[in-house]
């Protein structure tokens, strides 16, 4: 009898795909789980408690609003595992649901903790010593009560308009005079903080709708509260992008403003809200249509990290001081003869972003410069990157920078960053409408004698000195030639949408990003059916692809072995025999956040190997990056830098074992067993010196030699 075939039952695509969307709470879920992670200090573990809180704000406020959207105007379009938009937000509800609960219960016993440790978290009608008492009361008089506008619930009052993430408290009161009730509305201002300090020690902190709470008698004299409740809203917070947009950045000015206003998405509301004000609610806020949940806790969990602040260092991660690459140090910190002498890959946060703005600090000073062009993604509120193009244009040199106004939630931000670059004769382009560029490059062009030369710059996270502190991510520096020929043709296309005819190096999409790897892909396939090794090592933040997918598979089922890095979002399914048993995911959670997007194919031999093809790059592996992106993938070809990234960053990513998890078949992350030989990657790094930023200064024997398998 002939044996069945275990991929004949694989074609519906609920069985070749996870939800893309369930997978992204999953991530979150892990997230939460790191808030019980008792290898982590208390306030820490809190700081993750209020990064889940956050995150599932902005998953509402974006994906959730766009299913909606697809919903309310009856677009069938179907998920790549085959979800109406109905079905993924039926499925959401559920998940959300279980995972506020979860959240709400990791609440409760890091309060109880932290109280045992002398901060604590107390509630409106908490007893406390009459001198805190006195003060708690005149901060709530003079920095409170002067902001507050109550505001009456009746038919001559109209519903006011609540902003995105709004707080605000309903109060039922009834008139002590004459015993009749009176609905009053007090939104909470969010120019204040959610959490006042009282002065002393234990540390002692309020939330605001605690301390409105507690001397509502002030706020209402005359009136006694029979109930009060606290309730907050999402908003729909994307922005669509007009076709036919005559000027971008009026478009943006205006998309901006809407944005406050768009569509109620959720209400959430403490659970001890009386029905007839949760209908009132719903209707006023014309939110039938919003998903409601119901909260037994604290409301605004992302808020949470006011109390993070609380100045106790023994109960937060240790201080970790990047170091600044000794190659540059070795030249006197001229990043140009540093680079010129050898390409140099930077591992961020281990290795100071400092490097990258000594580079165009310097670029900007440098009377040889004649240019510097640069990509602007997100630049953060008080860039240094912003300050040196600035300097460097002031200063006569041409300056080009490409701002990205569709950067999300960075919009107003990269808008105010344009103005100010523009006054200061900065050439500022918007790059094309229905495109991002995501593409992270600096380029800069010097006079050495009688020649012009070119420096670049290629990094896989965003020109920001504040998430550089807690991203992982690479700045590769080269001045090799054929890099700068195609960082000039990249942004020629950006600036004047001259389409390159051939580029050296660099891949870019969305021109043809996708093929390539395909064509990488297909290429072991092929050693593989020529009795050689098929390997492919490749970590991302998302995974969600269906043609790389499918291709993987393919790539699986020839007997190609591939083991996947995504710490987020992953659709495809591993190890289902007959179709991904040769792939295996994990998922890396920790103190930093991973976000380098590397790529390794090991041409014909195990990995890792000297001969083996290494990419690093600005795109994950989504239709999005591919397809409405300016993305680039950069070959690492340099002895040294291709080690570091090879042998360092992807087998210490493998190898990790206390802040890793496993993805199986039926899309359940479990946490890998560190017991025996446990390996934190992120402490590797805090505690060696980089391979290729080191220099000779540092004994060769200074980075310890990790190993998977053996060296081909």
């Amino acid at each position: 009898m002939a044996e069945a075939d275990p991929s004949a039952s694989l074609t519906l695509p609920s069985d070749r795909y996870f939800n893309r969307e369930l997978s992204w709470l999953a991530f979150n879920q892990r997230v939460l789980e790191e808030a019980m992670n008792r290898a982590h200090p208390l306030l820490e573990r809190l700081r993750f408690l209020s990064i889940s809180g956050a995150n599932l704000d902005e998953f509402f406020s974006v994906r959730v609003a766009g299913l909606k959207g697809q919903q309310l105007q009856d677009v069938d379009m179907r998920s790549a595992d085959g979800l109406t938009p109905g079905q993924q937000l039926a499925a959401i509800a559920d998940e959300t649901t279980r995972l506020m609960a979860a959240q709400q219960k990791v609440w409760g016993a890091l309060h109880d903790e932290l109280t045992q440790v002398g901060i604590e978290v107390i509630g409106p009608a908490s007893p406390i010593d009459a001198a805190s008492e006195t003060w708690l009361r005149e901060h709530f008089l003079t920095q409170v009560f002067p902001i507050l506008t109550p505001q009456a619930l009746d038919p001559a009052h109209p519903f006011p308009f609540i902003p995105n993430q709004g707080l605000s408290i309903v109060f039922d009161l009834e008139r002590l005079s004459d015993k009749q009730p009176i609905r009053e509305l007090v939104m909470i201002p969010s120019s204040l903080a959610r959490f006042v300090r009282v002065p002393g020690e234990p540390a002692r902190y309020m939330a605001l709708e605690a301390v409105i709470r507690r001397f509502s008698a002030d706020l209402f004299p005359g009136y006694r509260v029979r109930n009060s409740g606290v309730f907050r809203i999402i908003r729909d917070s994307d922005i669509e992008i007009e076709e036919e947009a005559e000027d971008l950045v009026r478009h943006f000015r205006s998309a901006i403003k809407r944005r406050r206003r768009g569509r109620v998405i959720r209400l959430e509301i403490e659970e001890r809200i009386p029905e007839p004000v949760e209908e009132m609610l719903q209707d006023m806020l014309q939110g039938h249509e919003a998903m409601i949940a119901e909260v037994e806790g604290f409301v605004g969990i992302g808020d949470l990290s006011g109390v993070v602040d609380e100045d106790r260092p023994d109960l937060k991660f240790e201080p970790y001081a990047p170091r600044f690459p000794e190659r540059i140090r070795e030249y006197g910190g001229d990043c140009f003869a540093a680079i010129r002498a050898k390409d140099i890959v930077v591992h961020h946060p281990y290795e100071a972003f400092d490097v990258v703005v000594s580079f165009l600090k310097q670029a900007a000073s440098d009377p040889d410069v004649v240019a510097i062009k640069q990509t602007l993604y997100r630049a953060g509120k008080q860039s240094a990157i912003i300050r040196a193009l600035i300097d460097a244009a002031e200063a006569g040199k041409s300056v080009t920078a490409v701002v990205e106004l569709k950067a999300r939630f960075d919009e107003e931000q990269n808008l105010m960053w344009a103005d100010a670059l523009e006054r200061a004769g900065v050439q500022v382009v918007y790059g094309f409408i229905d495109w991002k560029t995501h593409a992270k490059v600096s380029m800069v062009v010097r006079r050495e004698g009688e020649a012009f030369r070119s420096y670049c710059h290629f990094g896989t996270g965003n020109y920001h000195p504040v998430t550089a502190r807690i991203y992982t991510d690479l700045s590769f520096f080269t001045a090799d030639p054929a890099y700068s020929r195609d960082a000039a043709a990249l942004f020629n296309y950006i600036t004047g949408y001259v389409e390159p005819e051939r580029l050296e190096k660099l891949v870019m999409s969305p021109r043809d990003l996708r093929n390539h790897l395909c064509a990488l892909i297909d290429a072991e396939i092929d050693h593989v059916r020529a009795g050689r090794p098929g390997t492919i090592w490749a970590k991302m933040n998302s995974l969600v692809d269906p043609a790389i997918i499918e291709k993987l598979y393919a790539a699986s089922n020839a007997g190609v072995q591939i083991d996947l890095i995504v710490r987020g979002i992953c659709c495809l399914r591993p190890g289902v025999p007959g179709m991904s048993e040769n792939i295996r995911v994990k998922s890396v959670v920790g103190r930093f956040l991973e976000h380098s997007r590397i790529t390794v194919f090991g041409n014909g031999k195990a990995l890792p190997n000297n001969g083996a093809k290494v990419f690093i790059s600005s795109a994950d592996w989504m239709p999005r990056n591919f397809d409405r992106r300016v993305e680039f993938l950069a070959p690492v070809e340099n002895p040294t830098v291709h080690d570091q990234i090879l042998d360092q960053v992807m087998v210490a990513n493998l190898i990790d074992t206390e802040q890793s998890w496993e993805l199986d078949s039926e899309g359940h992350y479990a946490r890998v067993d560190s017991a025996g030989r446990p390996f934190n990657l992120h402490r590797y790094f805090m505690t060696n010196p980089s391979l290729s930023g080191r220099g000779a200064a540092l004994d060769s024997d200074a980075v310890p030699t990790l190993r998977l398998r053996g060296r081909a």
